[in-house]
């Protein structure tokens, strides 16, 4: 009896496990396995959908923020860099308050002298004897000594790096390289103020740079220019010092070489530089002009000295030396020569109101 009870008991399991494994293997089960593990997928997907146009709207407004990021920050390094304005330099003439004096005329220019050239009358005299920073006041003083040497003018001279500006930093056109004849190069510096042409003809004078200044003071000397000093032959420096006074002297002497009174002159000229042919023009505007006959012209400009013009013109059939220190203003020096000359044309120097302003300054 107890043995078939447990072989019923055996039998009854072996069923029970018969009929969970057909269970199991059932097509239905594998379909509902089926239908679960899809349904855990699509789940899976709605949920990525669902997010990824949150994750993309995420990284469009990062990519977005980024770029504005980016283009601010090129902005702002394209951006110039706002900075103070520096305040204008004031000339040695404003800083000795020689544009104080006031004179009939209202010239702009703090020093002024007007001379008979035949009868040396003082037409005008404005701080005549202030000494101040002359610029390329100077170069007629080099053009002098370059006329009076006799050297070739047709010697070819090249510009060196030694003839670069390093008291301004002022540019040239004349590249470092460049030939051109002592003639040309006198002609440029007269006419237009080169200072590479300057300095070029100064440091090839016989004994170089240092005689050539030499010279330039000994010369000033000699004409009793006791109120003058050079330091380089092309007035960059501001340690190149007259009065007009003294200025007035130069001219006279200087007036009366024909080759200074042609190149100071000439309204243009053209010169070749290699492949390149240079156009240049005379810095005093006055000389295109048919309101006046001048003879003999230098106009000058640094920081230091304001706006400078010297000049010998005929003047209402007399022959005017004029000199102008320390204009303020680009073009007050010529309206200064336009003021005299109407003056001068009114004959007003013919009676005893010749004008005699401001008193005798110490050297700057």
């Amino acid at each position: 009896m107890h043995a078939r009870f447990r072989i019923a008991s055996r039998l009854s399991r072996a069923l029970a496990l018969l009929a969970v494994g057909v269970a199991l293997a059932s097509p239905g089960a594998h379909a509902a396995e089926r239908k679960h593990a899809v349904a855990k997928k699509h789940s899976t997907t709605v949920a990525a959908k669902r997010a990824a146009p949150r994750q993309a709207a995420v990284k469009v407004r990062h990519k977005t923020v980024s770029a504005k990021a980016t283009r601010v920050s090129a902005r702002s390094a394209k951006a110039p860099v706002r900075m103070a304005a520096e305040p204008a330099r004031l000339s040695f003439g404003q800083l000795a308050g020689l544009h104080e004096v006031s004179d009939p005329l209202d010239l702009k220019s703090s020093v002024a002298l007007v001379i008979d050239q035949d009868t040396k009358e003082v037409l005008l005299s404005k701080n005549d004897h202030a000494v101040l920073p002359i610029a390329s006041l100077t170069k007629l003083m080099t053009g002098l000594l370059i006329s009076e040497a006799r050297l070739p003018m047709d010697e070819p001279i090249t510009i060196t790096q030694d003839d670069v500006d390093t008291e301004k930093g002022s540019g040239s056109r004349l590249t470092v390289g460049a030939t051109l004849s002592r003639g040309e190069l006198l002609h440029l510096a007269l006419m237009s103020s080169e200072n590479r042409a300057a300095h070029a003809l100064g440091r090839t004078y016989p004994g170089g740079l240092e005689v050539f200044v030499q010279r330039m003071n000994a010369k000033a000397r000699l004409l009793g220019m006791t109120e003058t000093r050079y330091v380089e032959p092309t007035g960059l420096s501001s340690k190149n010092q007259s009065s007009a006074h003294d200025l007035a002297t130069l001219v006279n002497v200087a007036h009366g070489d024909p080759l200074l009174r042609e190149l100071s002159t000439s309204p243009s000229h053209e010169v070749a530089v290699g492949q390149r042919v240079l156009q240049y023009n005379n810095t005093n505007r006055l000389v295109k002009s048919p309101s006046w006959d001048i003879g003999l012209q230098k106009t000058g400009y640094i920081s230091e000295a304001g706006r400078c013009l010297v000049m010998q013109a005929q003047v209402a059939g007399r022959k005017l030396i004029m000199v102008f220190l320390d204009s303020a203003g680009k073009f007050s020096r010529l309206g200064d020569a336009e003021r005299v000359r109407s003056w001068v044309e009114k004959g007003h120097p013919g009676s005893s109101a010749s004008l005699h302003l401001g008193v005798t300054s110490p050297s700057s």
